[in-house]
């Protein structure tokens, strides 16, 4: 297997700048032996910091909502317009833009996403300053619509981070190793929503507190660390001089890629390896029940909190937070647990992780309003530790289970039906359901989405243990050999 590109033109190619890089001449046993460990941490560490500095310019439209409401008038539904913009551009973002970069060069592919990211964040801020037409009638309106428009391009933008990173990764880290390397990885959108709300008090401490600094102060740093991703990110092994990484490590992909597969076009990889393959269809419809349990905790549970178990703004604020720190050691643990208690393979361990949510979501739920608070709070960091695990093993599984040239591809595919689909039912479909019957049927809705994604990564499992068992093969016969 080789990820690289061929070197025969091919259709829907991007322009020579921006074209994965080529081969350079193989350096010798030794020094590839003393290079390869170090580039491994290098290019990890620039996709780490890349990738969390996009969650720093995100969405930062729920940490000045107060202020949003106040001087603009804007109403709830303008508030959730604006992130459900970001949000459905970012899920079709996601996919779309992959197709581009399986083709590019990811070194150059994840920093110009940042920077156009940021662009669009500062633009957001100036529209604070088209005129004194505050207080007006029509004028909330009319600056709401103008944000909902940028946040459509932000969510394109932001569409440019996931897919290169998921390259990186296969390129650099092999199959029995990956889902510890990916678990740690993703913790990067932890990391990087943890800190956003850091970085914009920063930014109020230094120049007020005005709603435009959450916007323009993170999109100015975000420049800065943009370069140093650009800095830190090589695209593939062979442009350094070495050995791709199934060599090195003498553990080959899952699915192998030759070169006829990587000289054909762009719509008819998408169609053999994505639309038409029902390992994938499977993986993007478990991701719908998974984004929608994610989402419908995280989105409802300062209101739930507040509403039902009594909680101050700041407590329901407080959950918040808690389920999404709690994603960073339940991530890394679901990883080091496909790795090694399941020897690479994601989908039982997603299923283990998944049973064990419904168990975090009844302990949420049926205690009564009066109950301690605390009581939600282990809750919420127990669905957090777990639900975030499986998140991170469908993308992981999406590269996993395709050839390495339609890596970003296929997770943008997954990641598009997670967003688009899941995302909604979880924001609207969610709201609609407590206003009309209640929160105990939200969360019995939650409870059969834990089902139905069980289901669909249980269909995952057999193509799964197919493919285990072909490498296995492969591995025995090179020991023999």
């Amino acid at each position: 297997m080789t990820t690289t590109t061929s070197s025969k033109k091919k259709k829907g190619s991007v322009p020579r700048w921006l074209a994965i890089p080529a081969p350079k001449p193989q350096l010798s046993e030794a020094e590839v032996n003393a290079k390869y460990p170090r580039m491994r941490l290098q290019v990890f560490m620039g996709i780490f910091i890349g990738y969390a500095t996009f969650y720093l310019i995100r969405n930062n439209v729920p940490l000045v909502t107060p202020i949003l409401t106040k001087e603009l008038g804007f109403s709830n539904a303008a508030i959730g317009a604006l992130s459900t913009a970001l949000l459905l551009a970012y899920g079709f973002s996601k996919f779309f833009t992959a197709m581009i970069s399986d083709r590019s060069n990811a070194r150059l592919f994840l920093p110009i996403g940042l920077v156009l990211s940021g662009v669009a964040n500062i633009l957001l801020a100036l529209t604070g300053y088209m005129g004194e037409g505050a207080g007006a009638a029509g004028y909330g309106a009319a600056i709401a619509s103008i944000m909902a428009t940028i946040m459509v391009f932000n969510g394109i933008f932001q569409g440019m981070g996931w897919p290169p990173s998921g390259r990186v990764l296969v390129n650099w880290f092999s199959t029995s190793e990956r889902g510890t390397k990916v678990s740690w990885w993703n913790t990067a959108h932890n990391v990087g929503g943890a800190l956003s709300g850091l970085l914009v008090a920063w930014g109020f401490s230094m120049f007020g507190k005005t709603w435009e600094v959450a916007f323009w102060f993170p999109a100015v740093i975000s420049f800065v660390l943009a370069f140093v991703a650009w800095l830190l990110i090589r695209d593939n092994p062979e442009a350094e001089g070495l050995p791709t990484v199934d060599v090195y490590r003498n553990d080959p992909h899952k699915v192998e890629s030759t070169a006829e597969d990587r000289a054909e076009s762009t719509w008819t990889t998408i169609r053999k390896h994505v639309l038409t393959n029902s390992t994938m269809v499977y993986l993007a419809l478990a991701n719908v029940f998974v984004y929608t349990l994610r989402y419908g905790v995280l989105v409802w549970a300062p209101k739930y909190l507040h509403d039902v178990r009594h909680a101050s703004l700041e407590g329901g604020i407080a959950g918040f937070s808690i389920l999404e720190l709690a994603g960073i050691g339940g991530t890394v643990l679901c990883g080091y647990v496909s790795d090694r208690m399941f020897k690479g393979r994601r989908s039982p361990a997603g299923i283990l992780f998944l049973l064990a949510t419904v168990g975090a979501i009844l302990l949420y739920w049926l205690p009564s309003s009066d109950a301690p608070l605390w009581i939600a709070y282990v809750a919420l960091a127990l669905i957090g530790g777990l639900i975030y695990g499986p998140v991170m093993l469908i993308g992981l599984q999406a590269i996993d289970l395709s050839p390495s040239h339609v890596a970003g591809t296929a997770a943008g595919f997954t990641g598009l039906f997670g967003y688009a689909l899941g995302a909604t039912l979880a924001s609207a479909g969610i709201g609609i359901i407590v206003d009309h019957w209640g929160w105990g049927t939200a969360f019995v809705f939650m409870i059969v989405c834990s089902g139905l994604a069980v289901l669909f990564l249980w269909l995952v499992n057999g193509a799964e243990k197919r493919m285990m068992a072909e490498r296995a093969q492969k591995l025995a016969a090179k020991a023999q050999a």
